[in-house]
């Protein structure tokens, strides 16, 4: 049984799976996309009615530019669809949208469809659901450096400054607590470049279903699991 006095607070996911999902039903890669939008709606409610308070989703990383332009273009449209669709749901059940990654270099109308959901549902406070758009750990942990690097040479800081702690809040959301766990679908056993950083004591579950097939009671045993483990970080 759960115990809700130790649910995690950030729970972060790798959704994979979708292309195999589809694979093995005959069907195009862009159906086990949508089929993934279901996973998402089902994570979401799971993760509020357990009481964690960050969602993070690893969406589109940098290194999925390298598929087929017409399978990146139509994932984009069903992100901007479901924005679209889910905007008002969001706004009324209190829940905040953030996304991080290297936002601006989305096409205009994702960018732009981000932006006016993430200004609408701004000011809300009972749950987060966070993004990983265009995103890539070592690019998080590059670009970091490199705003840290301009602001040693401008002397906003010194070099004897930089610790964990200072270089945390150069990351894209330095608001983000790291996670508590992170889920993997699929079976894959790695990270894939997500939250480099913030993983290193995060907890890991890896699960063989796909992420098409994920649903709310294998967020809970997720959960359940995590809950069995004792976390010492380094300790």
């Amino acid at each position: 049984m759960i115990d809700p006095k130790k649910i995690p607070h950030h729970v972060a996911i790798i959704m994979d799976g979708n292309g195999r999902w589809a694979a093995r039903r005959g069907l195009p890669r862009i159906a086990g996309h949508r089929a993934g939008a279901k996973s998402v709606e089902e994570s979401l409610k799971a993760a509020e009615e357990l009481g964690i308070r960050v969602l993070t989703l690893y969406a589109f990383s940098t290194e999925n530019w390298k598929r087929p332009k017409a399978e990146v273009s139509a994932l984009f449209d069903l992100l901007v669809e479901y924005l679209e669709r889910e905007a008002p749901k969001l706004n009324e059940k209190k829940i905040r949208f953030t996304a991080i990654g290297r936002i601006g270099e989305l096409p205009d109308k994702v960018r732009e469809k981000i932006e006016e959901v993430a200004r609408l549902t701004r000011n809300n406070r009972a749950f987060r659901l966070n993004l990983a758009l265009n995103y890539g750990g070592r690019a998080e942990i590059a670009d970091a450096a490199r705003a840290i690097a301009n602001d040693v040479s401008s002397g906003r800081i010194g070099a004897k400054d930089i610790d964990d702690q200072l270089f945390a809040r150069y990351l894209y959301d330095a608001e983000l607590p790291d996670p508590d766990l992170m889920i993997r679908t699929s079976g894959e056993m790695r990270i894939s470049n997500f939250l480099l950083w913030q993983l290193a004591y995060s907890e890991i579950y890896v699960t063989r279903k796909l992420w098409p097939d994920f649903r709310k009671d294998d967020l809970k045993k997720a959960v359940l699991e995590y809950q069995n483990r004792e976390r010492r970080f380094g300790g």
